[in-house]
């Protein structure tokens, strides 16, 4: 699909192309400079393997940006926000892909058979005028697209894969002639322009089959919007089409049904299937008052929910445009293929020219000569380059997608298989994130008036340890009295007025910078911070200022931290855990995790510069959290990871987002980054390796054309299938 979409101002904008007819890392280096030359234009990149074309620029529109395209050579198509100048379609192909392959390969065949009879002691020979019968469709019709291809690069004074093919095979096609015609000879080379045709598109086909798995992941999550949904109005329901659904409509969702929204249960309870969505293996249990999520597979009960996002604006289609995003975008290490694939196709013909050269002065046969030149041209094959990476990204991405790891761009991927030190939040990242209230411990011995103040200062907070005050102070059934002039000082605690009191409730520097004395009850906060409870304390600031007692909550670790934390720890990484909480409580859970180091009592801005003195010690940092007050530090950090569940701001400011809370797949994203880097270096191996060991074998009279196009379609074919390795991975432990 092709998108153009508004981002920021009317005057920043970034519009998505389809682009078509690229076959190689050069033709995508061309199709990037002619965007970049038209006027407005910031920046452009263009990825082979999804043949999309991603430009952000100022007051430039759609239609010059696909005239741009064309110009150069290729197709290119936009939609969204406005229409572009519809390109002129090709006539409709009669035969397919593999018909046309077919066709080839027959007409090849008989031209190939006496060679390999010959290889078997039976000397057969077609007679001239038949094979040039057989090879001349093969070159002319079968072999066009590599002429007009060529043609194009030429015309916009550069090279591609199409034009080494053309010029080879028709080299090759030119030298038969001459003999046949020119000088009578038997000896002709029609079979090895055929074979190399033939070969290239085999190979070209089985390479465009390999791309489009890599794109499986989008496929199967766009596969989860449903078609129509069932809105309940009055006492009537109705089938609508999805995108006639608005937010707020009730929405019925029947057993078996997919939920075709984002929203909230208002009646029924079932159990919802969320694996394509999340990774999670298990059904989750879904009753009133609980969010659901678009996509999702509907189990045994029947619900009734409020629809509070729809369309683009769901979790589904941010999972596919991220997605999307980090399979279009390039990773640092392409910038290398970049500047060779810039270079290749005229130093390719600049070897065979001086392999024609040097054969016909040393070797004094300017046939054979010619012979080797062609092998030069046509075992160069720059679209292994081009799809060494991109593939190995859109593969990676997708698995990773598929298993509940959103990974947001290729430089995202690429950072995380470096990193040296993993930071964590500690509340609602490595612990469970529901405290509970353990303590409420009055200085004058009412607990039940200080549970009843703290309840009215936390009143409408939806911090976790203030909901944690209203369920106790809901459980022993007290009114929780109305309070004015509440203000929240982010990192310390709250102060609020309450039956003409002014009260404060916050942590121990919150209540020391009001001159509030806690030595009464400090011995009781040591003994609940060595516990690893978290302590809070609660003063009347005015009439005057005097201690009320404390409270304590303690939180459950993730049953899956411990062995996050180990398998972390196994692969070399330094562990450090940032947190507002006392020392003893982060001291606690740190003993417990095997953290190595741990910095406690720190405000949101300290978690920043915690995250920056690691970095400036020359380390990569990784930083894990869940909440807003996380998103300074996620994006101070090489690379900010987002535990699912945790609001939008610091999904933003993440790098990667695990769309479950288990910390374990922090481990498989490392780990699925990792091999995907790999796979990226091993292509990247191996694509050089076929050119840097088959340029010269060729120039050196070793390899013959056909024996070269058959490498050359190889290589590709071997790049693809290599990074669809990727879609065998699965996670170790969750």
């Amino acid at each position: 699909m092709s998108s153009a979409v508004l981002t920021g101002s009317s005057e920043q904008r970034e519009l998505v192309l389809d682009v078509g007819g690229m076959t190689c890392a050069s033709c995508a280096g061309r199709v990037e400079k002619a965007l970049r030359a038209v006027p407005g234009v910031l920046d452009a990149t263009v990825n082979l393997a999804t043949e999309r074309a991603t430009v952000h620029g100022g007051q430039v529109s759609a239609a010059q940006l696909v005239g741009a395209v064309e110009q150069a050579g290729y197709t290119a198509s936009a939609r969204g926000g406005e229409a572009a100048a519809p390109a002129p379609q090709p006539a409709p192909a009669r035969l397919s892909e593999a018909a046309f392959i077919a066709l080839s390969a027959a007409l090849t065949a008989p031209l190939l058979l006496p060679m390999l009879a010959q290889a078997a002691g039976v000397h057969l020979m077609l007679p001239a005028w038949f094979q040039w019968l057989l090879a001349t469709p093969v070159q002319f019709w079968i072999g066009a697209r590599f002429y007009r291809a060529g043609w194009h690069a030429l015309r916009s004074g550069s090279g591609n894969m199409d034009l080494l093919v053309a010029l080879g095979t028709s080299a090759a096609y030119g030298l038969s002639l001459y003999q046949w015609l020119g000088e009578g000879s038997s000896h002709l080379y029609f079979e090895a322009a055929a074979v190399v045709i033939t070969l290239v598109r085999l190979g070209k086909w089985l390479e465009a089959r390999a791309r489009r798995q890599t794109t499986e992941a989008i496929r199967a999550l766009e596969a989860l919007r449903p078609d129509r949904a069932t809105i309940r109005e009055g006492s009537v329901e109705r089938s609508v089409p999805i995108a006639a659904l608005r937010v707020g409509d009730l929405v019925v969702i029947r057993p078996g049904e997919r939920i075709p929204m984002d929203g909230t249960v208002i009646e029924g309870s079932s159990h919802v299937d969320e694996s394509l969505l999340t990774g999670e293996s298990l059904p989750i249990s879904k009753g009133p008052g609980l969010a659901l999520i678009g996509g999702a597979v509907n189990g045994e009960g029947l619900l009734l929910a409020r629809a509070a996002a729809i369309g683009a604006e769901t979790v589904l289609a941010r999972i596919i445009r991220a997605v999307e995003d980090a399979q279009a975008g390039k990773a640092p290490i392409q910038r290398l293929v970049d500047r060779v694939s810039a270079v290749f196709v005229p130093a390719i013909v600049g070897i065979a020219v001086l392999t024609f050269a040097l054969w016909t002065v040393l070797g004094g046969d300017w046939r054979l000569a010619l012979i080797n030149a062609v092998a030069v041209l046509v075992i160069a094959c720059p679209c292994a380059l081009g799809l060494a990476t991109p593939t190995a990204i859109m593969a990676g991405t997708g698995v990773a997608a598929r298993h509940g790891i959103l990974i947001k761009d290729a430089q995202a991927l690429e950072l995380l298989h470096g990193v040296q030190v993993i930071a964590f939040d500690k509340t609602g990242t490595l612990t469970a994130g529901k405290p509970r209230l353990t303590a409420c411990s009055a200085a004058d011995g009412d607990d039940q008036a200080m549970l009843a103040l703290a309840a009215a200062v936390q009143r409408g907070s939806e911090h976790p340890l203030a909901r944690a005050v209203a369920a106790a102070a809901q459980a022993a059934g007290i009114a929780t009295a109305p309070a004015s002039d509440t203000r929240s000082v982010a990192g310390f605690g709250v102060t609020a007025t309450v039956g003409g009191q002014a009260l404060i409730l916050g942590n121990a520097r919150m209540l020391a910078a009001q001159g509030i004395d806690m030595a009464p009850m400090a011995g009781a906060a040591q003994a609940h911070a060595r516990a690893g409870d978290t302590v809070s304390w609660l003063a009347r600031l005015t009439p005057e200022k005097a201690l009320i007692g404390l409270l304590a909550f303690g939180d459950t670790l993730k049953p899956e931290s411990v062995d996050a934390v180990r398998r972390l720890r196994a692969a070399g990484l330094r562990t450090v855990m940032l947190t507002g909480d006392n020392e003893g409580s982060a001291a606690h859970i740190a003993a417990a995790l095997g953290i190595d180091e741990v910095h406690a009592q720190v405000l949101p801005q300290d978690k920043a510069a915690i995250i920056a003195g690691l970095r400036a010690q020359g380390l990569r940092v990784a930083m894990v959290g869940d909440g807003i007050n996380d998103a300074p530090a996620l994006a101070a950090a090489d690379i900010g990871i987002a535990m699912g569940g945790g609001t939008d701001v610091a999904m933003q400011s993440a790098g990667v987002t695990l769309m479950r809370g288990d910390p374990r797949l922090l481990v498989d994203a490392i780990d699925i980054s990792r091999r995907t880097y790999g796979k990226i270096r091993q292509n990247l191996f191996w694509a050089f390796v076929f050119n840097v060991i088959g340029v010269p074998l060729a120039a050196f009279g070793m390899l013959n054309p056909m024996l070269a196009g058959a490498a050359m379609a190889f290589s590709s074919v071997t790049v693809v299938s290599n990074a669809l390795l990727l879609k065998r991975w699965a996670p170790k432990g969750t």
